[in-house]
């Protein structure tokens, strides 16, 4: 169990690392004024989209389904901690398939939100984060 729970947090590491980063290559890639620049940025995302973080998403949620299998989910099925923990893991795979929308519109030269929406689109992983470790860490309820 150890082990599996070793690389549910290394997964969501990766998945975070990306969360964190695509939108901020979404900013640059609005702000680009060359086709060479866009050409560069929609490789950078693409390779990070789909390389790192939809596998590094998968590992995650798995990796957590097999800790709630193995820590028999019968003796955490009244803990409200993580009940709203697996609510917010479930607004980041929802952020997450936003990326890859987002991605799919600056790639596809429909993107209708600018610099500024990405810059606080950005934010958004940041809250979730601190509220999933604070949850499982404290477990306040």
């Amino acid at each position: 169990m150890l082990w599996l729970k070793a690389l549910h947090v290394i997964a969501m590491v990766c998945w975070f690392a990306g969360l964190f980063y695509l939108p901020r290559l979404f900013v640059y890639h609005v702000d680009c004024t060359t086709d060479a620049e866009r050409a560069r940025f929609e490789i950078m995302e693409r390779r990070l989209y789909r390389a790192i973080m939809t596998p590094a998403a998968w590992v995650t949620v798995l990796a957590g389904l097999g800790l709630l299998l193995g820590y028999a989910w019968d003796l955490y099925s009244r803990a409200g901690w993580l009940h709203a923990k697996l609510t917010l893991v479930a607004l980041l795979v929802v952020y997450h398939w936003l990326c890859g929308r987002h991605w799919i519109a600056l790639r596809d030269g429909r993107n209708t939100r600018s610099a500024r929406y990405f810059r606080v689109f950005n934010e958004l992983p940041t809250l979730i984060l601190v509220a999933v470790v604070g949850l499982t860490i404290v477990k306040p309820f």
